[in-house]
């Protein structure tokens, strides 16, 4: 089952408009042209106009023509998102001149017009750090209703059909909240079980990872795991999730049968929730790394609209991939309000 197929069906089928803060970035460019070419999303992007067209007509790319090209320093909309910065950040300092000259920082003027309601999306990443792509995020676009935290997950496209759905897992966090508390940790745990259903229709089976197994071991980072599973049982009564369970135990049928005997997710779970950033981080390099496994992501939860990160070793394909992603969290998001 190729679920990024899906994900790249669903964006074609209801086009949505993703801004592309890095308009002269050569992975970008690239990706925008496929994306146009291949009808995935209408791309806005971001930059000089005669930069980005020189760059077009360098790399041989024909359909950046049809391309929505924002100069960041002279547009019509320029005073109109200044004035909604400054609106939007006034009671934390932000003054009319101070929003005047960040409103030309590629940034901060994406997560502008998806604020104003000229864009659905952003994907950004490939030359900037995840702190610099969320900092406007958060101040302009916000955390989605009921939200505590962002978080970043990966789908791990491995090549290991016995594990997820045919292979397929969702591992968070793996970018963005680095030692999440037990409140925390069960959002991030609802949030991606939500990633899993919504973007792959993958009905979730959420295992919360730890060291230790129902008890095995004692320990306050245990504890916050329990507590966080808990919570989000709480939280999302109808959600299919456990723990503390083992990575083993999580995955693996034999294994669950030995240490946590009549769950409905050890064995099973195709949702990994992992109790500090550090370890998600590992682990998913690990899997991608020696196991040769796919991992596309970030997929950043939580957002009141879609903002994904990049990974500044990207690829043109992982740009063309988050931007479909984008596409489908988009579409679900518009959907839930309806």
């Amino acid at each position: 089952m190729d679920f990024m197929q899906d994900i790249i069906a669903r964006a074609k089928s209801n086009r949505q408009r993703i801004v592309l803060p890095e308009g002269t970035e050569e992975r970008t460019l690239k990706a925008a042209d496929r994306l146009i070419n291949d009808g995935i999303a209408d791309i806005i992007l971001i930059g000089k106009p005669e930069k980005i067209n020189l760059l077009a007509e360098e790399w041989k790319l024909a359909n950046i023509s049809k391309a929505t090209i924002v100069d960041p320093q002279n547009h019509a909309k320029k005073k109109i998102y200044a004035d909604l910065l400054f609106q939007l950040r006034q009671k934390k300092g932000m003054t009319p001149e101070k929003a005047a000259i960040l409103v030309e920082d590629p940034l901060f003027l994406g997560c502008l017009m998806i604020k104003a309601g000229d864009a659905d999306g952003e994907i950004a990443g490939a030359q900037n750090t995840t702190g610099n792509v969320l900092r406007p995020a958060l101040q302009i676009i916000k955390t989605a209703p009921g939200i505590s935290c962002v978080s970043g997950a990966f789908i791990m496209f491995t090549k290991t059909p016995q594990y997820g759905k045919d292979g397929v897992l969702v591992f968070a966090d793996c970018a963005v909240m680095p030692n999440p508390n037990a409140q925390e940790l069960a959002s991030i745990a609802i949030a991606t079980a939500d990633t899993a259903r919504n973007l792959i229709g993958m009905e979730p089976k959420v295992a919360m990872l730890s060291f230790s197994t129902k008890g095995s071991a004692s320990h306050e980072m245990v504890d916050k795991v329990t507590e966080a599973t808990r919570l989000a049982k709480q939280m999302a009564p109808e959600l299919c999730i456990d723990g503390e369970l083992q990575a083993d135990a999580a995955i693996v049928e034999k294994v669950a049968a030995q240490k946590a005997p009549g769950s409905e997710v050890a064995g099973k779970a195709n949702v990994l929730v992992f109790p500090t950033l550090e370890v998600g981080n590992i682990a998913y390099k690990l899997v991608q790394r020696m196991g040769n496994a796919e991992a596309v992501g970030p997929i950043l939860q939580g957002m009141a609209a879609p903002v994904n990160d990049l990974s500044r070793g990207c690829s043109v394909d992982d740009v063309y991939k988050m931007v479909a992603i984008a596409c489908n969290q988009s579409i679900t998001l518009k959907a839930a309000k309806q």
